[in-house]
């Protein structure tokens, strides 16, 4: 029997023109951090953003946001609360900061009741935070969530390379849309894989120095944007928005 959540999850997301999921193939990439300022850079620009932290994993954008106080209000579903011009849902809202130890049905149950329950606005931009990894979350989300286009993020690393690798391949095999890759964390230009990402035939849209001080802007979106981390995310975004 269809699940009637699907067709409302169709309707709540009708009203966004673009769907962007920031995804990884492992953990500890910069996939989270790179998702928030993405969104913050796409509203300071005067766009309406949304972001939906779905990383079930390790759920870190209210961290990296400063958004622990922050909670949506219920009214014919739940209707985001904003920060910093941002439209933001997070796992967190569900469960709190514990651990979700959901397995299997129960984890899809999760996905489609909170893309059935949030009512967002007309967005030129919805950005998701994906769970990293190759496995049942990322497929749910691409059954669940049409015209999905995927920014792929990796570090200097060849164990990173290579989750990538099998990450495009999976996405091509489902005809999912890949904008490009973002090589983040880099120390030394010599170390930086884009020319291996471009043997991916995938677009290889750019590297982002490691910066030391993104740790000390970590929950405030003002001095996140002044960050060389922020600074350079912002050109690789002009060449994708």
């Amino acid at each position: 029997m269809l699940d009637p959540r699907l067709s409302v999850i169709d309707e709540r997301l009708s009203r966004v023109k673009r769907i962007m999921a920031i995804s990884s193939g492992k953990g500890g990439v910069g996939k989270s951090l790179i998702a928030a300022v993405s969104a913050l850079i796409l509203a300071r620009r005067g766009f309406k953003v949304g972001l939906l932290d779905l990383d079930f994993t390790n759920p870190s954008s209210s961290v990296i946001l400063g958004a622990r106080s922050l909670y949506p209000v219920e009214d014919r579903g739940m209707v985001p609360p904003k920060i910093s011009g941002v439209e933001y849902i997070s796992i967190t809202f569900f469960a709190g900061d514990e651990p979700s130890p959901l397995r299997g049905e129960d984890v899809t149950n999760a996905f489609v009741e909170i893309l059935a329950l949030v009512r967002w606005s007309p967005l030129d931009y919805l950005i998701l935070d994906t769970p990293p990894g190759l496995g049942d979350l990322l497929l749910d989300l691409l059954r669940l969530i049409k015209r999905l286009s995927f920014l792929v993020v990796t570090t200097p690393s060849k164990l990173s390379l290579e989750t990538v690798r099998k990450l495009i391949l999976l996405l091509r095999s489902v005809k999912a849309p890949i904008i490009g890759v973002i090589e983040n964390m880099l120390m030394d230009s010599s170390q930086s894989l884009g020319e291996e990402i471009k043997k991916l035939d995938a677009a290889f849209l750019g590297s982002i120095p490691l910066d030391s001080g993104v740790e000390k802007a970590l929950g405030d979106p003002e001095k996140l944007l002044e960050t060389k981390f922020a600074e350079k995310l912002s050109e690789i975004l002009n060449a994708i928005q």
